[in-house]
């Protein structure tokens, strides 16, 4: 006989084999997440349970399809006004899952779909663990992605599952393991098919019952025993962890520095301990300025997801997508289409070998993936099938959409999209991938304007996750929300933005360089331009950038930016030096820094264990004619180019040019790596003060004149002490 006992999000379901199952289904949410109030709910089955003389055993699995548990409801923590609150729901969680721990019947975790935060903390408190062999299936503890820790035990078990080394690399990263790398790391004990995962844990079940423990102790080389069983060898690998997370967050992120010391404590002291310092430092975290910006990023993406690209207008459905060009661009869109949106793509290039290039491009990046053992070959083989390619426009009648990457010239555009609006339907959407022409230039000829849209990716287009969503004044509603929705299935996170010069991210990224080119230009080294907005929180520093993207590039959207917006955009002149000197950056090994033969340690180097980082080429303070010295500050450095970058977004947000602040933070942390712990420019205002960043900007001004003069906007708001959120 089966009885059932419902508890709200909770079911347990008594077979009478005697193995209980208990069903996690949280309603009204479309993926499980972990809530306060679920302690009393969760407590109840397990009294249930403990009543109930003919289980033996439990299953733990999910309800939903999607996922076992994605981690805990993170408005739940964003509604506590204190630390005393947060680490009351910390310690419910610490002691729940220790209940788990504790109980003198097995219990198993039976997981597909992610595993995270929360609920890879709850699975790791249960006897074992027994994984889908699904793509959806991922299991970590990302908590360091929103400034914070795991707070239920999470740094306390992780270590003795899977080690010091791998714990480490896991919770300060945040990185997820797949099934079979969760198995591999002893995370996971075993991993089956779903359609026998339920039945695979009840085994599990009986075996642990007969048999005890099911993991099986991991292999370690003699190094991992020295550096994970002795105190002199843990020490190594906590001070070396230590330095690494420094040299990558410059200080600028607490929370990776807590998780090595909840776990050191742990280790060195014991668990009880680890938690007491686990349960505190969460709390404290989750009261800083760094956690709830990253927070609100998170908030701010979500619901982002859940919106159209115009309120109330529906997207068609792409089915199908054209790609014009072959390029790096095109076989990124190519490659994103196919196998995160899962649309067939039709690729045109005027050359075979632009085809074999995109062709490529795909190829290189899903070989690897069957190289490391995350794809089958078939499934490689299945979504290169699903791109074909041409020198001519068959097979692009029935595209839904069709983005253009072809060079950055109006004339050629504009016959491109002649050519798609006499080969194509007339509902097809013709997409420019273009980062600095207006898209109603482009659209200037068009029969049928309203299907023509700017959709501007960033390169690697694999890797970078924005897209600027460019809609004209002709442009309809409907192609606005097609496009979107669209850039949303490619895996990317699209914002719609006005139809002006530079758009909203390059016009901002445009001021910022030229403020570094100007400082350059003051005779402060190149080095420690890029240092100082290193340090400030960005990747990589802006003369670099420039070197990366390409200093003819640079100079272009520049160019196209004065005309557009005039003097404060000007470029110090001697910048076309560069140009005239051939110095186009990486991609001919000539630009700021050294690359080729040069940039590698010499023999000397290596014979004296040198590392060889970037060096300037100190030539181009010759081309330029000025003399290196030394004379500014980190802090002023970063503040004088940054404060340009700040006034930039304000003035855009005036302008119309994006939506709303929110957009503007995500499209600057998205497009060009703004420091996310600050949430973004229009954040990190706020909490600058807005009489400050005026008071600041009016200073600069008086002294490098009026391209740092305060945009209306910002002074109105200080007067009126108003704030962007």
């Amino acid at each position: 006989m089966t009885t059932e006992t419902k508890q709200s999000a909770f079911t347990l379901t008594t077979p009478e084999h005697g193995v209980g199952i208990i069903t996690i289904d949280v309603p009204n949410e479309s993926m499980n997440v972990l809530k306060a109030e679920f302690g009393d709910q969760i407590n109840a089955v397990f009294e249930e349970v403990e009543k109930n003389t003919h289980v033996h055993g439990l299953v733990i699995t999910s309800g939903k399809d999607n996922s076992f548990v994605a981690g805990a409801d993170v408005s739940m923590l964003d509604a506590c006004q204190s630390e005393e609150e947060v680490r009351t729901i910390a310690q419910m969680g610490q002691q729940l899952f220790d209940k788990i721990e504790n109980m003198k019947m097995p219990v198993v975790a039976a997981i597909h779909g992610p595993a995270l935060g929360g609920g890879l903390e709850l699975a790791m408190a249960c006897h074992a663990r027994v994984v889908s062999d699904d793509n959806k299936t991922v299991l970590g503890l990302p908590e360091v992605q929103l400034g914070l820790l795991p707070g239920s035990g999470g740094t306390q078990r992780l270590p003795k599952l899977v080690g010091l080394q791998k714990s480490l690399d896991m919770m300060l990263t945040g990185k997820q393991l797949r099934a079979k790398q969760a198995v591999k790391a002893g995370l996971a004990d075993e991993m089956v098919p779903r359609s026998i995962l339920l039945e695979t844990a009840i085994e599990m079940v009986e075996t642990l019952k007969k048999k005890g423990k099911v993991s099986k102790p991991k292999k370690k080389s003699a190094m991992d025993k020295f550096l994970e069983d002795t105190s002199v060898g843990r020490n190594i690998v906590f001070d070396q962890a230590t330095k690494k997370v420094l040299s990558q967050t410059k200080g600028n992120y607490p929370a990776p520095l807590r998780i090595i010391e909840c776990i050191k404590t742990g280790v060195t002291k014991g668990y009880q301990k680890g938690l007491d310092i686990e349960s505190k430092r969460f709390s404290e975290l989750c009261m800083t300025p760094e956690s709830k910006a990253l927070r609100g990023l998170f908030f701010a993406t979500t619901e982002m997801k859940k919106e159209n690209g115009v309120e109330g207008v529906e997207p068609r459905k792409v089915k199908k997508a054209g790609v014009l060009g072959g390029g790096l661009m095109g076989g990124g869109i190519s490659f994103v289409t196919v196998t995160k949106a899962g649309v067939p793509v039709r690729i045109k290039d005027i050359a075979q070998e632009g085809i074999r290039n995109a062709f490529k491009y795909s190829y290189d990046i899903l070989n690897k993936k069957v190289k490391r053992r995350f794809m089958r070959k078939s499934e490689m083989q299945k979504q290169m099938a699903m791109l074909t390619a041409g020198t001519d426009f068959v097979g692009f009648k029935d595209a839904d959409i069709i983005v253009e990457a072809v060079f950055e010239d109006l004339g050629l555009k504009q016959r491109m999209v002649a050519d798609i609006e006499a080969n194509c339907n007339e509902n097809t959407i013709f997409a420019s991938n273009t980062s600095s022409l207006p898209i109603r230039k482009i659209a200037e000829k068009a029969a049928r304007p309203e299907n023509v849209i700017g959709l501007h990716y960033f390169s690697p287009v694999d890797k970078m996750p924005l897209v600027e969503v460019i809609a004209t004044e002709k442009t309809s509603d409907e192609t606005i929300s097609t496009t979107v929705e669209f850039a949303r299935r490619q895996g990317k996170t699209p914002i719609v933005v006005k139809d002006e010069a530079g758009f909203f991210v390059n016009r901002i990224l445009g001021l910022y360089m030229n403020e570094a080119a100007n400082v350059v230009m003051e005779g402060e080294p190149v080095e420690n331009i890029d240092k100082a907005l290193v340090k400030f929180g960005f990747p990589v520093g802006p003369m670099t950038l420039l070197d990366e993207v390409g200093i003819d590039v640079g100079s272009k959207v520049a160019g196209i930016l004065y005309d557009a917006f005039g003097e404060r955009f000007a470029l110090p002149a001697a910048m076309d030096k560069l140009t005239k000197d051939e110095r186009k950056g990486k991609k001919n090994e000539k630009g700021f820094y050294v690359y080729g033969k040069a940039a590698q340690p010499t023999l000397a180097d290596k014979l004296t264990f040198k590392k060889k980082g970037k060096q300037v080429d100190e030539s181009v303070y010759r081309v330029l004619g000025v003399t290196p010295k030394s004379k500014f500050s980190q802090e002023q450095i970063a503040e004088r180019c940054v404060i340009q970058l700040l006034n930039e977004a304000a003035r855009c947000l005036d302008d119309g040019i994006v939506r709303n602040p929110r957009d503007g933070d995500i499209g600057m942390i998205f497009g060009t790596g703004y420091p996310p712990f600050q949430g973004g420019p229009f954040r990190y205002m706020d909490s600058m003060g807005i009489d400050t960043l005026v008071a600041k900007l009016e200073s600069y001004q008086a002294t490098y004149g009026d391209r740092f003069a305060p945009c209306d906007l910002l002074v109105n708001m200080a007067k009126e002490g108003k704030t962007f959120y």
